[in-house]
């Protein structure tokens, strides 16, 4: 029994003094360092691990202060369309029946089709991306039946000069 008290009374202070070693290891030559680890091999890497914790959470605040020091603001510019497809452009015969026979630019054309489509509810009601073509956007549209809002936009094209 005596000697259980006494390796009790031990491991006390072992575990202070492995609470001490971490920093002197860091001084220490690799040697001695190797030499110490196995006395306190369980106490040891759960300290590390907390050291290792609270230093990191040190250091994220810092960074995170040093990244927004020397951000200057940036000044908003007004958006600038491009300027092709503000170009007015003029309709064919088939497309003038449906948009009219003045030119217009790229965007206004496609702005006044979706007023028709809507108008003459010609989008599906299934599939809203899809659009039933009517006697007058069927002749724009190649002849075809129905297409699809992206398709639109491409068979358009066609008929602008």
């Amino acid at each position: 029994m005596a000697t259980a008290k006494k390796t009790a009374a031990k491991k006390p202070a072992a575990k202070k003094a492995a609470a001490k070693k971490p920093a002197a290891k860091k001084a220490a030559p690799a040697k001695k360092a190797a030499a110490k680890k196995p006395v306190a091999k369980k106490a040891a890497p759960a300290k590390k691990a907390a050291a290792k914790k609270t230093v990191a959470k040190k250091a994220a605040p810092a960074k995170k202060a040093a990244a927004k020091k020397p951000a200057a603001k940036k000044v908003k510019t007004a958006r600038k369309p491009n300027p092709a497809f503000m170009k007015p452009m003029t309709p064919s015969d088939t497309l003038a029946a449906v948009v009219g026979s003045t030119p217009l630019p790229r965007t206004e054309v496609t702005k006044k089709i979706w007023e028709y489509i809507k108008k003459a509810k010609l989008q599906d009601a299934a599939n809203k991306r899809m659009i039933n073509a009517d006697d007058k956007l069927k002749a724009v549209f190649g002849g075809k039946k129905q297409v699809s809002m992206f398709e639109m936009t491409k068979l358009v094209n066609n008929h602008l000069k």
